[in-house]
């Protein structure tokens, strides 16, 4: 696999997170599922950089995992620091979805990955559009439109 098409400056949401030793598996290395959950502390990151945790607090909508997928290219070690980068990598109608590299200690590309989500009505259980309000923020905040 190539991660020649992968620029973290491209990325605009960083988050730096240190390993812990209880994330490796029986090889010594960061286990497998630990990426996933990287992804969802960076996933986290961007909602609230954006505003959507505030929105769900008062309103009752906001955004719902519809899926998730990590193509693995490097292994991540303990101890170490790795950075998690996240953008917004298409807006539809109700769904979205994110885009998120994950970088090891030395900056090269330990894995990628992708989120879709729909923006959803909590309060009445069923999706919505996504909210003109919040594409706008992701504008301002990625500095580009979506």
């Amino acid at each position: 696999m190539t991660t020649h098409h992968l620029n973290p400056a491209d990325f605009p949401i960083k988050l730096s997170i240190k390993t812990d030793w209880s994330e490796m598996d029986i090889f010594g290395h960061i286990n497998n599922v630990m990426f996933v959950k990287y992804v969802q502390a960076s996933r986290v990151n961007y909602w609230a950089q954006v505003g959507l945790m505030k929105d769900f607090e008062s309103l009752g909508l906001g955004p719902m995992l519809a899926s998730v997928s990590c193509n693995f290219y490097k292994p991540l070690f303990h101890p170490g620091e790795i950075t998690i980068c996240a953008k917004m990598a298409f807006i539809k109608n109700s769904s979205f979805g994110f885009k998120h590299i994950i970088l090891n200690a030395d900056g090269e590309i330990a894995a990628e990955a992708h989120d879709v989500m729909v923006f959803y009505d909590f309060k009445n259980n069923h999706k919505i559009p996504f909210p003109q309000e919040v594409r706008l923020r992701v504008k301002e905040l990625e500095g580009r439109e979506v």
